[in-house]
C-alpha cells in the first residue's frame, strides 16, 4: 500500500517542477533600466538566430532522410524474410 503512495508524490513533484519550468520560460523578461549593460551569455552572443535555423532545418532533414533510409532497408528485409518462409512452408 505505501508504493502507490510514494508514486502518487513523485508524480506530482515531476508535474509541478515542469510546470514551473514552463511558468519561468514564458514569463515575460523584466525590463532594463536605460544605463544597465546588457549582459549575454558567451553561447548565445555568437549566434544568430538565421544560423540557429538553418542548423536545425539541416539536422531535421537529416533525421528525416535517415528515417526513411531505415524504413525502405527494413521493408526489404521484411519482405526477404517472408519470402523465405514461403518458401519452406512450400518444401
Amino acid at each position: 500500500m505505501k508504493g502507490w503512495r510514494i508514486k502518487l508524490i513523485s508524480l506530482i513533484i515531476v508535474y509541478f517542477a515542469g510546470f514551473a519550468t514552463a511558468i519561468y520560460f514564458l514569463a515575460p523578461e523584466p525590463e532594463r533600466r536605460i544605463n544597465q549593460p546588457v549582459r549575454k551569455g558567451c553561447v548565445y552572443s555568437s549566434l544568430k538566430s538565421d544560423e540557429v535555423v538553418q542548423s536545425f532545418n539541416k539536422g531535421m532533414h537529416q533525421c528525416v532522410d535517415f528515417s526513411k533510409d531505415a524504413a525502405w532497408r527494413m521493408g526489404k528485409y521484411l519482405k526477404q524474410k517472408l519470402e523465405e518462409k514461403e518458401l519452406q512452408g512450400d518444401s
